[in-house]
């Protein structure tokens, strides 16, 4: 095992209750709103709102890294914990695929009807729900 020093936990969580749970990491990559940002054990604390886009989890026991699909929301990190509260969030082996492709054609009509109709709110939505089944594709596909 790595050294204690070295390792942080890494949890994610929705408001449907936990999606990971305090796995044992080398390193957490997210995307926050200003960038990439890598998260290793001892960082400095942080909070840090994230883009709609995959969370990247090294885990100690060495492997393929785990790969989530997060939706938003936020991270924050201290005491080598790293805590993840997103709006939605999917591991990569859970993703329905077609799912995801069908929202996505329904996210591009909607975004079609939107500019037909002027509609800057419902445009909105419907890019954040395009963005969003883009992610879990692109999370599932890797």
């Amino acid at each position: 095992m790595a050294d204690e020093q070295s390792v942080l936990t890494v949890s994610i969580v929705t408001p449907d209750g936990n999606v990971y749970d305090n796995a044992q990491a080398k390193m957490l990559i997210v995307k926050t709103q200003l960038g990439e940002l890598g998260i290793m054990a001892n960082h400095v604390p942080v909070i840090a709102s994230l883009a709609v886009d995959e969370a990247r989890v090294q885990l100690v026991s060495g492997g393929d890294d785990d790969e989530i699909a997060v939706n938003g929301g936020f991270v924050e990190f201290s005491d080598n914990a790293a805590t993840i509260v997103a709006d939605t969030a999917e591991m990569q082996k859970d993703i329905d695929v077609e799912r995801a492709q069908n929202a996505k054609k329904r996210a591009e009509a909607h975004i079609k009807e939107a500019h037909e109709t002027h509609d800057s709110d419902s445009l909105a939505r419907a890019e954040v729900a395009l963005r969003r089944a883009i992610n879990r594709i692109n999370v599932a596909g890797k």
